[in-house]
């Protein structure tokens, strides 16, 4: 099947889309009764676009967003593509040191924020950063902290001084001319960065990754191609938008092919599992994490999932048996697998929905259309045969523009012949199918020998009693480095550290079963949802201790 890579923007799809379905459902929040057609969506988009004009925003201006998956988080993103500025996505977890770096390394002139979201009061962290808000006219800001800093906006009504608003910014821009705007959209090329994302920053400080339109607009498409989205399909979008697999995967899939979204401000699985019923929705996102919670929701069984279809289940492997589950139980017969990284904006592969379904739970399946992937060995850079373990890379159409300011790290990262290196180890099968093995920071060198934390893991889950499992290396003087596991049982089962060990025992090498077994009731995650072992690295240093 031949593919044809578009040069179509952000702003152009959904004005073409405003224009062929008006009246078609684009965003729908449905704990609350919100519901935006693709025209009215629009609509408010230009408001928004012409507001951020008159507030001073130029093209290549960087807009910073800061909220959980508010319903104007999704204006902004279409609201700054049409101006030519780019959007910075900020992590919703993110404390005041964080948000201090991001904001002086992305050299922000205006962010945009809500209240707050769990523990962080956003206001508040923002003027005490930004102390020189508080007797400051709006869109006149002098900070000494951030002197590229100009505006704060607030997404929602409330009044905060020194920050402008969101009806204030609909005012301000409906008292600007449509031919300004126009101007300014006859500018924008879909080469142009139209969003810049952080790495999550699980190792080293982050870094801002710089995503073209070309980049993601192209890579919703083979994405949302994979799944044989048409205008008939709703999409349930649970997972953070501040991340590529919400703002790319799903909001770019659902442009590219005229799809409804079903938007949760959070992942609650209650509201999920309601949500999907009451909008019939056709497809579904989550990291595997997600997916464990809502088949195990005790009020499972009283839902009507029947209208699924689809979805993605992406950010770490799935265990098979919640493959099969979510593919029976969730009627997701077509659930496909994706991988890749932000640097990749972000998938390379995918598995597709023809695909038998132990190769969707146990492959990331074949590189997506446009895009080149090989298997190199980490060390030499020599491309490797089938079945031989090495780094994967890849290059095509969705390869990032580089890392904001920071040359080194892009050469580091992307290679003189253009292909990304992931740091994520993997095999390629000889039926031409991918599996991640592991990434190279995460392997354990356990006296001289190395040790994939997945095949562990892997090995573990065969445990009827096991729902969760990471393994880790932890620090030991002997070896270097040794096996820890942690391990989250089903809800009523028990076992115990040497049950878990004897269970490996003979049928895995010595030196990989598990030194020290740790029973939790949860995994440290970010905020989309992947699990940081590098903290339970740490947690597992102070729990060997303590035995």
């Amino acid at each position: 099947m031949s593919f044809q890579l578009t040069e179509e923007t952000l702003g152009s799809l959904l004005e073409k889309w405003a224009g062929e379905l008006p009246d078609h459902d684009f965003m729908v929040y449905p704990d609350r009764g919100l519901r935006f057609s693709y025209n009215e969506f629009n609509q408010r988009v230009d408001k928004m676009a012409k507001g951020l004009i008159a507030i001073g925003i130029k093209p290549g201006d960087k807009v910073g967003i800061w909220a959980n998956n508010v319903p104007d988080w999704t204006t902004m993103m279409f609201a700054t593509a049409k101006i030519g500025a780019v959007l910075v996505t900020i992590n919703t977890n993110y404390k005041l040191a964080e948000l201090e770096y991001l904001i002086k390394n992305a050299d922000l002139n205006t962010l945009c924020l809500i209240d707050g979201y769990r523990d962080s009061d956003y206001v508040d962290m923002v003027f005490q950063l930004v102390p020189e808000l508080k007797t400051s006219q709006r869109g006149h800001l002098q900070s000494e902290k951030f002197p590229e800093l100009r505006n704060v906006m607030f997404l929602g009504p409330q009044k905060h001084r020194g920050m402008f608003n969101t009806p204030e910014l609909l005012l301000l821009g409906a008292q600007v001319d449509d031919e300004v705007l126009n101007e300014r959209k006859s500018q924008v090329s879909c080469y142009d960065v139209v969003n810049m994302q952080y790495t999550s920053g699980t190792t080293g400080f982050p870094k801002g990754v710089m995503l073209t339109h070309y980049n993601i607009v192209n890579n919703g498409l083979t994405i949302g191609g994979n799944m044989k989205y048409t205008s008939d399909d709703r999409l349930l979008l649970c997972v953070p938008l501040f991340h590529c697999f919400g703002c790319v995967l799903g909001v770019c899939a659902v442009i590219t092919h005229g799809v409804s979204m079903v938007v949760t401000e959070d992942f609650d699985p209650l509201k999920v599992l309601a949500a999907v019923q009451k909008e019939k929705c056709t497809s579904i996102y989550g990291v595997p994490t997600m997916f464990i919670a809502e088949l195990n929701h005790p009020m499972f069984d009283m839902f009507d999932l029947s209208s699924l279809r689809t979805g993605i289940m992406a950010g770490s492997l799935c265990p098979i048996d919640t493959m099969k589950q979510v593919m029976t139980k969730m009627h997701c017969d077509d659930i496909i697998i994706v991988y890749g990284l932000t640097e990749s904006s972000p998938g390379m592969t995918s598995t597709r929905t023809f695909d038998e379904a132990e190769i969707r739970a146990t492959t990331v399946g074949k590189e997506l259309p446009g895009v080149e992937v090989k298997i190199v060995d980490p060390e030499t850079g020599v491309e490797l045969g089938p079945d031989q373990q090495g780094e994967i890379c890849c290059r095509g159409y969705n390869i990032m523009k580089g890392y904001y300011n920071n040359p080194g790290a892009t050469d580091k990262a992307i290679d003189s012949d253009g292909w990304l290196h992931s740091g994520d180890l993997a095999v390629k099968t000889s039926d031409g199918f991918y599996k991640i093995t592991g990434r190279i920071k995460d392997m354990i060198i356990r006296g001289g020998e190395n040790i994939y934390p997945r095949e562990i893991e892997n090995y573990i889950y065969r445990m009827p009693e096991v729902e969760m499992v990471e393994v880790v290396g932890l620090a030991d003087e002997k070896y270097g480095e040794i096996v820890g596991a942690f391990v989250k049982l089903k809800e009523g089962c028990s076992l115990t550290e040497e049950a878990v060990q004897d269970f490996c025992r003979g049928k895995i090498s010595r030196y990989k079963i598990p030194k020290h077994v740790f029973f939790v009731d949860d995994f440290p995650k970010t905020a989309s949802g992947k699990i940081q072992k590098y903290k339970l690295r740490e947690i597992g240093a102070e729990m060997a201790k303590a035995k």
